[in-house]
């Protein structure tokens, strides 16, 4: 070791002293070589696939950088290579707030060159281009198959990793991207004040097979694939565990940027990210047409059992940012871009069994219990059935030899018997029959004559249903519970805290005390938004009872027509049909919940709990100007929140709709309306902007 790592100081009373100045410089000169020399090396092995020195040699370099920053703790950074190996384990993940939502693209299921063709004709057609015009240039990319991360660069170092979670909020995983070599801590260049970057951390797959040979022997579970492996392993709370799981990285995209002019193509930002020091996968090209689109998609397939990795599909860009920016954004995914899948693989295997699982919603969805089977990349021993009507379409009967398929290379299905091997006659399958009551709760099981699921009515009362119950109970529109979210619903319930609605009103301080992130203060909170929500509406409360098809306009009604909760429950479906917009299907669903004896009492329980609501006297016509009018809202208006412009409507006799249809009188659109919008106009439907809808308030003002 040279002298930078000894140190020449000799020490005095049995403890180093400070190192002088030239000692510390000398020192600070050298880690800044090393530090630069292994991030060199790093990024010729781990990026370019193409290593420069032999381990032995690469070793020696980083015991050298590790020797002088431990002699030396001022010349440790953030950035150092030595930061990699993975610091102290974490309690938890914090919650990651994206400066741009990080959101999902639309996905072509037309596997042929015919979904290519697709895209680029839909975005011909949004651009307004003849048959004349020049065809549109395309980026092409690979769908990889991994965990979708945000980078953040500031000043070019990397402050901050995020997992995509629900695309609003991730969890910082900072600590265990760090320990990727794959990914610098520092960027190269000219780097701008805020670079965030976006691309997927995945396994190799000689990687995995290695790692899961490391698993088995250590007699540690093995992974089934490799985006289990490589999500897994990212969202360990130890950060040492990630530093020794050999994950990779490609970045295809961008978040947030300040202070950095944008090359004018999406090719062009690829190219900019990797001069930046960042893996980019060498499969891109820039295209013309669906023609191109289609060669591209050709091509990788011919390709993909060779890759070195996993993939799902290609993915389809407009290359201009200018043209991107003038298609904008379809609900929440981008009009200019799109995933191509490819056809699943399939396999055959013995149907053992058929089975249910109930959802949170209470629909029962039955399950094929198959002989295991390798499928797709992984062993397949339950595929979905999805419902009766396919079940009876495909004629699958247990026994049966059927086709297993992983549809989109993700969930496996069951696509259809293999008939020339079903030697004898099989019992038909009845879901109904075989399950006659919910298999979770006892509720009886139900399927309306338009539905296709099958459904438990068992809502308040049945536990597959009760985080779902919980939630929609205390909602903002409902019984308006403040701080009763999904992570405290989760605990309350895996705790066996919380089983129905009535016991989130027996809860007190020391049951909430106990629950992570939950201090005494914020019990309190709870405990009093809980006491605030036993005086409540007849409208809110038949909506929080969660009854199927039944929406905040339907509740309205109900609440106006009936005028107690009695005179509704004891209704009968012709009567409930007496109500504005109710039908036959959403009579059907009100009388099932209510002759549930479950449902009733959890009801009566929450009387007695103190529940109570206002009650009056049967409502026999409407009043407002916009009595009989029914509203759509859609995009985002400039002044008026969609709650607000609800009540404003609501307050004049009008009614609210979620959809769109030829009953609709009024769609009120504001900035980045969707396909409600376009049906709109499909159906020559009065559509007005905000300025219209204050017109027509002021006008039933005045009227009335």
């Amino acid at each position: 070791m040279d002298s930078f790592a000894s140190g020449d100081v000799q020490p005095r009373d049995d403890r180093p002293a400070a190192p002088g100045k030239d000692d510390l410089q000398a020192a600070g000169v050298r880690a800044a070589e090393l530090r630069a020399e292994i991030t060199r090396h790093d990024h010729a092995y781990y990026v370019l696939d193409a290593p420069t020195i032999p381990d032995a040699e690469y070793d020696r370099l980083f015991r050298e950088l590790q020797a002088l920053e431990s002699a030396y703790p001022a010349l440790r950074s953030a950035d150092s290579p030595t930061r990699r190996v993975g610091g102290r384990p974490l309690a938890q993940f914090a919650a990651v707030r994206h400066r741009l939502p990080m959101l999902s693209i639309r996905t072509e299921t037309d596997t042929e060159a015919s979904g290519a063709h697709a895209f680029d004709v839909r975005t011909r057609r949004e651009l307004g281009l003849g048959e004349g015009d020049p065809e549109v240039e395309y980026a092409v990319e690979l769908k990889f198959d991994g965990l979708a991360i945000n980078l953040r660069y500031e000043h070019g170092a990397l402050v901050q990793a995020a997992t995509r979670g629900d695309g609003e909020t991730g969890e910082d995983v900072t600590a265990n991207v760090r320990t990727m070599r794959a990914i610098p801590l520092r960027l190269r260049g000219e780097a701008p004040p805020v670079l965030e970057i976006r691309g997927e951390i995945y396994l190799r797959r000689d990687d995995f097979e290695a790692l899961n040979r490391r698993q088995a022997e250590a007699g540690d579970k093995v992974f089934v694939n490799p985006r289990n492996a490589a999500a897994g392993s990212i969202r360990q709370l130890d950060p040492a565990i990630a530093a020794r799981r050999p994950l990779s990285f490609f970045a295809y995209g961008l978040g947030e940027t300040v202070g950095w002019t944008l090359p004018p193509t999406h090719a062009g930002v690829l190219d900019a990210v990797a001069a930046f020091g960042l893996p980019v996968c060498g499969y891109r090209e820039v295209v013309r047409g669906g023609a191109g689109l289609a060669g591209f998609h050709a091509r990788i397939g011919a390709l993909r059992e060779t890759l070195a990795f996993d993939i799902d599909g290609v993915v389809y860009k407009v290359n201009a940012l200018a043209l991107q920016q003038r298609l904008g954004f379809l609900t929440r995914e981008p009009r200019w871009a799109v995933a191509h899948k490819y056809p699943a693989q399939e396999a055959v295997t013995l149907l053992r069994d058929i089975e249910v699982q109930v959802g949170r919603t209470g629909a029962l969805t039955p399950v094929a219990r198959l002989e295991p089977v390798f499928v797709g990349g992984v062993t397949v021993t339950n595929a979905t059935l999805h419902n009766q009507d396919e079940i009876d379409r495909k004629d699958v009967r247990i026994g049966d030899w059927v086709i297993v398929r992983r549809a989109g290379d993700v969930i496996p299905e069951v696509v259809a018997p293999v008939l020339e091997r079903r030697t004898h006659e099989l019992p038909r399958f009845v879901l109904l029959e075989a399950f006659p009551t919910c298999p979770v709760c006892g509720s009886h099981v139900v399927r309306g004559e338009d539905e296709a699921a099958a459904r438990c009515t068992g809502g308040l009362f049945c536990p597959a249903q009760r985080k779902q119950a919980l939630l929609h109970f205390a909602g903002r529109r409902a019984m308006d519970i403040d701080g009763l979210g999904d992570k405290l619903v989760d605990q309350l319930v895996d705790a066996a805290i919380v089983k129905t609605p009535v016991d989130l009103y027996r809860l007190d301080v020391p049951a909430l005390a106990g629950l992570e992130r939950m201090g005494e203060k914020s019990a309190q909170n709870l405990l009093a938004a809980i006491e605030n929500s036993r005086s409540t509406t007849l409208m809110r409360f038949i909506f929080a009872l969660g009854i199927r098809n039944v929406g905040e306009a339907t509740a309205r009604e109900l609440a106006r027509h009936f005028g107690k909760l009695d005179a509704l429950m004891a209704a009968g479906v012709d009567a409930l049909q007496q109500v504005p917009d109710v039908g036959p299907i959403v009579a059907r669903s009100i009388s099932e919940f209510f002759a549930e004896s479950h449902n009733r009492e959890v009801i009566e329980q929450l009387r007695a709990a103190g529940v109570q609501w206002q009650e009056d006297e049967p409502a026999t016509a409407l009043a407002g100007g916009f009595a009989g009018k029914t509203f759509v809202l859609t995009g985002t208006l400039l002044t008026l929140s969609r709650d607000e412009a609800r009540a404003l409507i609501e307050a004049r006799g009008g009614k609210v709709a979620g959809s769109v249809s030829k009953k609709t009188h009024y769609v009120v659109a504001g900035a980045e309306a969707g396909s409600k919008l376009d049906k709109a106009q499909a159906l020559g439907l009065a559509i007005v902007d905000e300025d219209g809808l204050r017109a027509l308030l002021n006008e039933t003002d005045m009227n009335g």
